[in-house]
C-alpha cells in the first residue's frame, strides 16, 4: 500500500493576534508623550487598519510602534500593504494599511514551478489561495519546506495540514 503524504501552503495571520497588536498601539498612542495630543486614530477594519493622524512624521511613529507590536506577536511583517497616504481636512493624513491574506495565483505559480523544478518525486497543486504539495517520502515534503523558507517571497508562507 503506497500511501502519499501532503501539506499545505498558505498565507494567513492570526486574526485575534493582530486584534491584540491593535489594541497595543492604540494604548501606547495614547500614553506617549510625544503622540497623546495628535488625536491619532488606528482602527482595525475587516481586510484593512486605517491611520488618521495630524502628520507624516507622527505617521512613521505609529508604522513603527505597529510593527514592533506585531513582530513581538509572531506577525510577519509581510501581512501589511501600506497605501499611499492621503491628506485628509484640516492638515491631518491617514493612511489605508491593506493586510495580506491568501496566496494570489501569480505567486502560486512561482512556489509550484519551483517545486517541479526542483523536487522530482513531489507534485504541487494550486487550490484556490493556496498551494498543496504531495510526496510519497515525509522526508521529500521536509526538504521542500526548508527550501521554500530559503526563498524571499512577497507574502508570509505557512505549512499547514502536514500529514
Amino acid at each position: 500500500m503506497a500511501s502519499t503524504f501532503s501539506f499545505d501552503i498558505v498565507s494567513d495571520f492570526d486574526q485575534q493576534e493582530l486584534v491584540n497588536a491593535v489594541d497595543q498601539v492604540v494604548r501606547e498612542i495614547k500614553s506617549r508623550y510625544d503622540l497623546k495630543d495628535t488625536q491619532t486614530t488606528v482602527e482595525l477594519a475587516d481586510q484593512s487598519i486605517n491611520v488618521n493622524t495630524d502628520s507624516e512624521f507622527t505617521l512613521d511613529s505609529v508604522h513603527n510602534i505597529l510593527r514592533e507590536k506585531a513582530a513581538k506577536r509572531n506577525l510577519s511583517q509581510k501581512i501589511f500593504d501600506f497605501g499611499k497616504i492621503e491628506s485628509a481636512s484640516g492638515n491631518r493624513v491617514r493612511q489605508e494599511i491593506k493586510l495580506k491574506k491568501g496566496i494570489n495565483q501569480d505567486i502560486a505559480k512561482q512556489i509550484s514551478k519551483l517545486i517541479r523544478d526542483e523536487f522530482k518525486k513531489v507534485q504541487a497543486s494550486i487550490q484556490g489561495e493556496a498551494v498543496r504539495v504531495s510526496a510519497k517520502s515525509k522526508d521529500d515534503l521536509q526538504v521542500v519546506i526548508q527550501r521554500l523558507k530559503q526563498e524571499d517571497y512577497p507574502v508570509a508562507l505557512q505549512f499547514t495540514n502536514y500529514r
